[in-house]
């Protein structure tokens, strides 16, 4: 019962990262289009800048995540203004682009924090195990999972409760409709890009308890992100919450129980759910 319990722990903490990566991706290709590859870059920097605050300059851990998703959000933007603004359905330069700026960002990590890899980092005051019912759990990944449920509640409120929510979801249905209501979708679509690439950013420093930070985990992440877009089904945060637990849930147990099978398991979920339901488990119909 302890293997089971703290597998699913871990397994639930690492869906929840998975998610927050996800989820911005999601919701930016389900409303605007954009296939932004460089998601998971913007994630990268994050890791990397909350690093230096957290570690170099010995900051609160929360700043450190709050900084992080402010460097995503600026990086993003200069994306979204600067390019992807002149590339709306031409999806296939979309891929050529963002893809290109994964080198970019990765070679700027380089360059500015030498590629070095950094290791695991949080706040001092979560080191450590915590008995919950005789069973130890980490502290980190518990406050993973905490972060996890409270930006899904987040992101279900502004999508279901909100007027700007509405708007999102009006223009996932039919962008057309909604730009002859008088409704400047530009700007919004400004907004959900840099709310994405914010919640990356701080993604990227959240995760880094986990994975920590090196200047190639941008493709990593990125191919966890588009598996967990397939299964929880696209323009859906709910569906990026379920695919993101299911896919980290799969993931951890396949590495506990079948370690030499540890990098097709969730090839072999993402196909399972694909032969299921091809929009995977909550997709919108867009």
């Amino acid at each position: 019962m302890a293997f089971v319990l703290s597998n699913l722990a871990s397994g639930i903490s690492l869906g929840m990262v998975f998610f927050l990566i996800g989820a911005g991706f999601s919701i930016v290709l389900g409303l605007m289009g954009i296939v932004n590859l460089a998601h998971g870059a913007l994630y990268m920097v994050g890791a990397y800048v909350g690093w230096t605050i957290a570690v170099q300059l010995k900051m609160d851990f929360w700043l450190a995540v709050f900084v992080g998703g402010i460097a995503g959000a600026l990086v993003g933007l200069l994306i979204e203004r600067l390019f992807l603004r002149r590339l709306y359905k031409q999806p296939n330069e979309q891929v050529l682009l963002t893809f290109g700026f994964v080198y970019i960002l990765s070679n700027l990590v380089i360059w500015i924090w030498r590629g070095h890899r950094r290791l695991q980092f949080t706040a001092p005051y979560l080191y450590g195990p915590i008995e919950i019912g005789g069973i130890s759990f980490a502290k980190d990944r518990l406050v993973i999972i905490a972060v996890g449920v409270i930006l899904a509640i987040a992101l279900w409120y502004f999508e279901n409760k909100t007027r700007t929510g509405a708007i999102v979801r009006a223009g996932m249905d039919n962008k057309e409709m909604t730009m002859a209501l008088g409704i400047n979708l530009e700007r919004v679509f400004t907004f959900v890009f840099a709310l994405a690439a914010f919640i990356a950013g701080a993604a990227g420093v959240i995760g880094a308890q986990l994975l920590g930070a090196y200047s190639w985990m941008g493709t990593d992440i990125l191919l966890y992100a588009l598996i967990v877009v397939v299964v929880g089904g696209l323009g859906s945060v709910q569906g990026s919450l379920l695919g993101g637990l299911v896919i980290g849930i799969v993931d951890t147990f396949g590495k506990a129980l079948f370690p030499q099978f540890a990098m097709s398991t969730i090839y072999v979920a993402m196909i399972v759910v694909l032969l299921a339901k091809p929009s995977g488990f909550l997709g919108r119909k867009i």
